[in-house]
């Protein structure tokens, strides 16, 4: 629990790191900020004319769901999972990257990875902006039911946080764990209910569904979709099971870099 505290008592510093973060990362390029609205839609245009125009993909039976409707659910998807995949590629190298702060034993070292998540958090926030607006705009709209997405996405940040403790703690050590970034985000890019529903993943392929049922990447994203888009009610129990693996997530990755912190200096 102390890093967490640390990130509340310090929370100005956090805040300091956070907005550095932002700036850095588009220092230097031509388009600067813009790629934050174009490199999501180009990736949208991409996933969706291979899975729904040529494959045809769709997340229900209904006739009268469009393949622009499939596309703004996709882009839900994707948006949810740019969180998670973004600081399972960059959180093994935070830690190792900054020495210096390393060696400053009043430095709060957790600052470093929780100003990542924040900065993946901005970007998230800019995609699930410019997915509302085409929802209201070219979708089916929006309705009141939206307002439940805060409610869900909030294990997001949870896991998101907790995993970018984790890693950056383990990235010191093990630094091998680099090139897992690539095959482990593809893993949850398949298994995360991106391009397909959590009742048809259920109704097609049961037996996988008995352990896909339980990534909460999938049931945040299809309930995410299922209030969004479709003006439904989301599973409690789902969401239930979300927050509670969010808590946990977060509370051992807490943990275990405070067990680890220590021995940074020595290994650096």
């Amino acid at each position: 629990m102390k890093p967490l505290l640390n990130l509340f008592l310090k929370r100005e510093l956090l805040w300091q790191f956070l907005v550095r973060n932002i700036k850095s990362r588009h220092r230097g390029s031509i388009l600067g900020a813009f790629w934050l609205l174009a490199n999501p839609l180009l990736m949208l245009g991409l996933y969706v004319f291979a899975f729904g125009v040529v494959f045809g993909g769709r997340f229900t039976d209904s006739a009268d769901e469009s393949t622009l409707d499939y596309a703004l659910g996709v882009f839900l998807g994707l948006s949810v999972l740019s969180l998670i995949t973004g600081i399972i590629g960059a959180a093994p190298g935070i830690i190792v990257s900054q020495p210096n702060f390393v060696k400053k034993v009043v430095f709060p070292l957790e600052i470093l990875p929780a100003s990542t998540v924040g900065a993946l958090a901005y970007d998230l926030i800019i995609g699930l902006g410019l997915c509302f607006s085409g929802i209201a705009m070219f979708g089916p709209g929006l309705t009141f039911s939206s307002l439940y997405a805060v409610l869900i996405l909030g294990p997001a940040f949870l896991i998101a946080l907790g995993m970018a403790l984790f890693f950056s703690a383990l990235g010191v050590f093990i630094r091998d764990i680099n090139h897992l970034g690539a095959f482990l985000g593809l893993a949850l890019l398949y298994s995360s209910g991106v391009f397909y529903s959590a009742a048809k993943a259920e109704a097609t392929a049961p037996v996988i569904w008995t352990f896909l049922q339980w990534n909460p990447l999938l049931q945040i994203i299809d309930s995410l979709r299922q209030v969004v888009l479709w003006g439904g009610v989301p599973n409690w129990s789902s969401i239930g099971y979300c927050w509670i693996f969010g808590i946990v997530c977060l509370l051992g990755g807490s943990w275990f870099f405070n067990r680890l912190r220590p021995a940074f200096a020595d290994v650096l």
